[in-house]
């Protein structure tokens, strides 16, 4: 078997079912408590070439192309960097061809080792994104399977139907994929084998310096899956961090039988930019209620964009709401990620179609001196809101509880062990003066007006406050 098709080297193949019983404790390393991650795509932060012919070509090495930007990250206040695929693919990465390797359109291990050291020295985390639930159709396993037919060992790892009269060689089985995209063939997760390779992939790349993983489309990979698998690499690096790709269905009970740290938090990234664009504040209050129900069983991972999704400033009808977004994004429970160029108020459009996801995976300048003018208040904002979180890490697990609500106007409370916060919101052109509790003493971020003689904040059109006990 060829190098990418190996099994794993520490991991006895088959003893990871032994595993599925053993009980792991629902929590997140205590470092996540202040993380906040800067998400990169890098085949598209680099300008790399899409498509199989690239690959052909000699080693190109611009991962280091990162590396004059995490002084940038850190100045925006992220703790971390959360990377895209970088392993060897056929297109956009998510068609993984081998997990051992650094896609050669970005570099090699040297390029990835000294990317970490980099991130390393400015104290920034490292997020891997793990593409698990499928393959490409370049994967060794999935060819040596069309080479062989039925008797490969390796046609357990995937899902395969043969024909009724015998296999030719040449043919093809039909087999599962991801969603109907037939170059991504879905891998068998009853298999115990994959299990192990997931495993020794997990442990191959922590050990180099990543500190933990994104599951890509963990939502189509049995939430039992991961359990004995997590168990192991938890067992080699307790402190690694994994997050699950979740779109829909039962959060909580997903975190409690995969034991995964943490899930996307999509029902919130969809409730904030709906709630700013139908002028209707009633659809965030729902979703910060349920919100409050996931923290009791893990801290979701926040965001209002990514590399999937129409950016932030495209999605919004009215750019003057942005800052709302950005406000709840940075005051609620959770683990925020900010997507690269959002914090620049980058525009783009995602489109149903091939190449559709090109406008929301740019290409950034050499250096952040190469940024255009226009988008520089906005990475304030961020910082001004980094820098207000920063200050009160127990926002980290706050519950939010909403005060006054109305279609336009929103005030809730940001609670945790550490204190109070209140926040305020006004989704209308309008001026409001909206009322605060007694403990919301003074301003401490954003452009209201405390009133002096009531307990009320003033708002101009479309603005905010947050405020607390002391600056």
């Amino acid at each position: 078997m060829t190098k990418n098709f190996r099994r794993p080297r520490s991991i006895v193949v088959g003893t990871l079912g032994s595993l599925t019983e053993r009980r792991i404790p629902m929590t997140e390393p205590s470092w996540v408590q202040h993380a906040l991650w800067w998400q990169v795509y890098p085949l598209g932060f680099v300008g790399a070439e899409p498509g199989w012919e690239a690959l052909k070509q000699p080693v190109a090495h611009r991962l280091g192309q990162l590396i004059p930007w995490l002084d940038y990250v850190v100045e925006l206040g992220a703790s971390g960097l959360a990377l895209g695929p970088v392993f060897s693919s056929e297109t956009h990465g998510y068609d993984t061809t081998d997990y051992y390797r650094i896609d050669p359109r970005l570099g090699d291990d040297a390029d990835f080792d000294e990317l970490i050291t980099q991130a390393q020295a400015r104290g920034l985390r490292v997020l891997l994104d793990g593409v698990f639930n499928h393959v490409g159709r370049g994967f060794p396993a999935f060819q040596q399977v069309l080479a062989e037919g039925p008797q490969s060992p390796a046609a357990s790892w995937f899902g395969l139907t043969w024909p009724e009269s015998g296999w030719v060689p040449g043919s093809e089985p039909g087999y599962e994929d991801f969603e109907g995209h037939r170059h991504l063939v879905a891998l068998n997760h009853a298999e115990p084998e994959v299990g192990a390779y997931v495993a020794d992939v997990m442990q191959h790349w922590l050990g180099r310096g990543a500190d933990g993983w994104r599951l890509d489309a963990a939502y189509a990979v049995p939430a039992s899956f991961w359990k004995p698998v997590l168990a192991e690499v938890r067992r080699a690096y307790p402190e690694a961090y994994f997050l699950g790709e979740y779109i829909h269905g039962d959060y909580a009970e997903e975190v409690r039988t995969s034991t995964l740290d943490s899930v996307t938090q999509y029902e919130l990234w969809k409730a904030v930019w709906s709630s700013l664009n139908d002028a209707n504040f009633y659809e965030l209050s729902s979703a910060l209620e349920r919100h409050n129900g996931f923290l009791d069983t893990f801290v979701p991972l926040t965001f209002v964009g990514n590399h999937d999704v129409t950016r932030l400033a495209s999605r919004l009808i009215n750019p003057d709401h942005l800052p709302l977004a950005l406000t709840v994004l940075l005051t609620i429970g959770g683990t925020p990620c900010i997507y690269y160029g959002d914090e620049q108020a980058f525009r783009g459009i995602k489109e149903d179609r091939a190449g559709g996801d090109d406008a929301i995976r740019p290409a950034f300048p050499a250096t952040p001196t190469g940024l255009s003018q226009a988008g520089w208040p906005v990475y304030h904002l961020h910082q001004e809101l980094i820098s207000l979180r920063r200050r009160h890490p127990w926002l980290h697990r706050a519950r939010t509880t909403v005060r006054t609500l109305s279609n336009e106007h929103l005030v809730y409370g940001a609670s945790g062990n550490g204190g109070t916060l209140t926040v305020a919101l006004n989704l209308s052109a309008a001026p409001a003066e909206l009322p605060v509790p007694f403990s919301a003493a003074a301003v401490l971020a954003g452009h209201g007006k405390k009133h002096p003689d009531r307990n009320t904040v003033n708002l101009s059109g479309y603005g905010w406050a947050v405020l607390g006990n002391t600056r």
